[in-house]
């Protein structure tokens, strides 16, 4: 029987799948990954890997990778060129977060979708229990990704185009 090795968020009750950390450094060291996707695992209550961008992958393909009204965490490999033309490349943490306004479109019931299992929940209850338990882990997460240059918090599109980007690694 396969055992994961995960590790638990005080704050939150939330455990750190180790494939989270191996990608990521897999990412910084190896830059094996363009950007990683994280997500909280409602029925194992744990951050595990969603998606895993190649290194040819675009920004655009990145911001894809969001869903659009669920919560996620990600981490994006920045390549740039300084003002000095100077070749850098800056890792970027990612909150997205879903904005109320978002949480409001339905009245009764909600069908969400997580891996195999469907959940119906109100909105009031999964939704902001969800915004609560990223929010609650994010700081903990954060720290078990050792090398994290600059956190961007994003709870609309804009908030992350590559302008942004571009702006806050320089």
């Amino acid at each position: 029987m396969f055992i994961e090795n995960v590790k638990a968020n005080a704050a939150s009750g939330m455990a750190v799948h180790d494939a989270c950390k191996l990608k990521f450094l897999e990412l910084k060291a190896k830059r094996n990954y363009r950007f990683i996707v994280f997500k909280i695992e409602n029925r194992t209550h744990q951050v595990v890997v969603e998606k895993l961008g190649q290194p040819d992958d675009t920004y655009e393909d990145f911001q894809k990778s969001f869903p659009a009204n669920e919560c996620r965490y990600a981490v994006y490999d920045f390549d740039f060129t300084t003002n000095e033309n100077c070749q850098k490349s800056k890792i970027f943490f990612v909150a997205w977060q879903v904005p109320k306004s978002r949480l409001d479109h339905h009245e009764n019931t909600l069908t969400l979708h997580i891996s195999v299992s469907i959940f119906k929940r109100s909105p009031d209850s999964s939704k902001v229990r969800s915004k609560m338990i990223y929010a609650s882990s994010k700081d903990r997460f954060k720290r078990e990704l050792d090398g994290i240059q600059v956190e961007v918090q994003a709870t609309d599109a804009s908030e992350m185009t590559l302008d942004v980007i571009k702006s806050r690694a320089l």
